[in-house]
């Protein structure tokens, strides 16, 4: 494999209008006519590498073994433990959307996709949102491809609703927002709820019950943030939201840790993930869990990884590992 090249400055890869400590990718840039889509740069035909090893002198050496192996050389390797992981942020949406509307297909009515990365938290900042949206847009329309149902997805604010709905003229969803009186109509076959946050936790919960109602319609929410950690948040309104999200099937989740990567798609399983220490930038499955693992669970799975090689670093006592991993996350993202 090609030796990696060395990593672009910062500088380089912040856009001008959007301050300096946020840092989205230029080609995420909001289409400046209705006709235009996101340009984003797609994955390799065959790409094995996870989080940190997308560099630019790969994708040659991934492009080759691709074409070889359809000019009947060499076949491609068997899928490895870490091969379910995305190759890329657009991967990653576009892998979301699937597993929601297999969840949608399958019956299911109350679903939750969530990407716990940090640059989705810095492009949630006024003056970035408009790069957030336009990753919205790629799950709205694979859940738009893989149902072929009539969806509808509200967005925080009005303001936001009616600038998307005259940029994307040619979407094939409906733009509406928490504050309309009626965001949801009896023709919507589903709900996509984009971002929403604990101040919208009443509008939210209205929703969810007029889609309770008959007919009864799905609803998805799309990297929600419905958790606070406000000292002046009751204990009752504590109990009440983790009732209400307890209603809900978290369908797709992905967050990096300190020295691996916690991830489910639906409808597999949860899976736990730490680094390989004889393959850079690459993943061992460490194990299989039907329910979300909690710390507790962690700190059991990574210590017993430490015990099977002595190279594995240790999650509680490496520190540094939660910058050096969320760095390789963040640089690959980014791209």
């Amino acid at each position: 494999m090609a030796t990696a090249t060395p990593l672009l400055s910062l500088q380089r890869l912040r856009p001008a209008h959007l301050p300096r400590r946020l840092l989205p990718a230029p080609h995420l840039a909001f289409p400046s006519d209705a006709s235009a889509k996101p340009r984003l740069r797609r994955a390799a035909t065959l790409c094995r590498a996870k989080f940190g090893k997308f560099d630019a002198s790969d994708a040659p050496a991934e492009a080759e073994e691709a074409e070889a192996a359809a000019d009947g050389g060499a076949a491609p390797p068997a899928e490895e433990g870490d091969s379910c992981l995305p190759s890329d942020l657009e991967g990653a949406i576009r892998q979301s959307g699937k597993a929601s509307a297999d969840f949608v297909n399958s019956g299911g009515l109350r679903a939750i996709a969530e990407l716990l990365i940090p640059q989705l938290e810095f492009l949630n900042e006024e003056g970035a949102q408009a790069e957030l949206w336009a990753l919205s847009r790629i799950f709205l329309d694979t859940l738009v491809q893989e149902t072929g149902q009539k969806v509808t997805a509200i967005f925080p604010d009005a303001g936001a609703a009616a600038l998307l709905k005259y940029q994307w003229q040619d979407a094939q969803f409906k733009c509406a927002s928490l504050s309309d009186r009626k965001p949801v109509s009896a023709e919507d076959e589903v709900a996509v709820m984009i971002i929403p946050d604990h101040q919208m936790l009443e509008s939210v919960e209205r929703i969810a019950s007029q889609l309770s109602d008959d007919p009864i319609r799905p609803l998805v929410m799309w990297n929600p943030r419905l958790v606070s950690g406000d000292v002046g948040v009751g204990f009752n309104v504590r109990n009440l939201r983790r009732n209400f999200l307890s209603t809900f099937t978290t369908v797709y989740s992905m967050r990096p840790l300190p020295t691996g990567a916690v991830f489910r798609c639906y409808p597999g399983k949860w899976k736990v993930f730490y680094d390989d220490p004889s393959r850079p930038n690459r993943y061992l499955l460490a194990r299989e869990l039907t329910d979300r693992p909690d710390a507790t669970d962690i700190e059991r799975i990574f210590g017993g990884a430490d015990e099977q090689s002595e190279e594995a670093p240790s999650l509680m006592n490496n520190v540094m590992g939660v910058f050096s991993s969320v760095s390789r996350f963040m640089r690959v993202i980014s791209k």
